[in-house]
């Protein structure tokens, strides 16, 4: 369900979990929705609609008062004089968050008129958690590109989202360690026409993860989103729960992807899934990162025949019952 990743010269790829990004020390390429990712200033002989480009945005841990220093006007501002503006089509932003960068990107809306596809929290070191990529409100950048077609966010300390309409937007996704409830009632109250893939990395409450099952109806309802065919709820800790939400949850007569991966997936998730309503339709269910018995495996293989089934990475809980998500901190 990811299509961002890394690229090694052998053509190997890594799905964008798993932080092995371009940096110091490595030896293979990035890629954002089918671009290649080039700092902003790097000499390239590619046209600008045919690189994502990079800047830089600083955000520290504390509150909104810690957002000062950033490189991110004056790289874009360099951008925006290297290059033909209106020829720019993909963006990414790395740094230690992403809160400035909305806000700015969004007063040079006007000039960027060609961009449609954003990645806001690209960290560039495998050292930096996804925890600590900070963020602000992403609100102004949805209002302010009606054209965008893909917004991405990895990381969700102090992310922010008010419910908005958005007519062009064809895929949504928020890779976290812990999504705030708030976001995830905010993408349910909105209104997406062209969404096609939406994904939520729910993670744990100790990263901020405090969602409910209730905070998904928005969602689950598929009211707003009538366009959707792919739909990942993953890496939460109360994986069984979301499980047992979408077993009735009316998008899912609609989807052709779904996820339900990463997260501390049992028995009990999956007998809600296999008691529910047909799954039959899909043609892939992404069960990977788990903690299910051999025996209900075969009973989910049997169950749907024609379905791709991802079972990959099982895993047992702990003699104390513990069972960890795939990306918290």
């Amino acid at each position: 369900m990811n299509d961002f990743h890394t690229e090694t010269p052998a053509g190997h790829r890594e799905p964008g979990g798993t932080f092995l990004l371009a940096g110091s020390g490595f030896h293979h390429r990035m890629y954002f929705a089918g671009l290649p990712v080039l700092q902003a200033g790097e000499l390239t002989e590619e046209p600008p609609e045919r690189v994502a480009w990079l800047l830089h945005d600083e955000t520290g841990f504390g509150t909104a008062e810690d957002v000062r220093d950033t490189a991110f006007p004056d790289e874009l501002d360099q951008l925006l004089r290297e290059v033909d503006p209106a020829r720019v089509t993909a963006l990414a932003v790395t740094g230690h968050g992403a809160g400035n960068a909305p806000r700015l990107l969004a007063e040079h809306a006007g000039r960027l008129t060609a961009l449609r596809a954003v990645f806001l929290g690209l960290v560039d070191s495998e050292d930096w958690e996804i925890s600590w990529i900070r963020h602000g409100d992403i609100t102004p950048l949805l209002e302010a590109y009606p054209e965008l077609e893909r917004l991405e966010v990895r990381g969700s300390a102090g992310l922010e989202l008010r419910p908005v309409t958005h007519e062009r937007l064809k895929v949504l996704r928020f890779e976290s360690g812990g999504l705030p409830g708030t976001v995830v009632r905010a993408v349910g109250a909105s209104t997406f026409p062209a969404l096609e893939h939406l994904e939520l990395w729910l993670g744990e409450e100790n990263y901020g993860g405090d969602s409910t099952r209730g905070d998904l109806d928005g969602i689950l309802s598929g009211t707003g989103l009538p366009a959707l065919r792919r739909l990942g709820l993953c890496d939460s800790e109360q994986q069984d729960e979301v499980a047992a939400a979408v077993a009735a949850a009316p998008v899912v007569s609609r989807l052709e992807e779904l996820s339900l991966g990463m997260g501390t997936l049992t028995d009990r998730g999956a007998e809600a899934l296999l008691s529910g309503q047909p799954l039959s339709h899909l043609r892939v269910l992404d069960l990977r990162h788990h903690f299910l018995t051999d025996a209900m495996m075969a009973r989910v293989r049997d169950a749907l025949p024609r379905v791709t089934v991802d079972l990959e990475e099982q895993d047992s809980p702990e003699d104390d019952g513990w069972m960890y998500v795939a990306v918290s901190e």
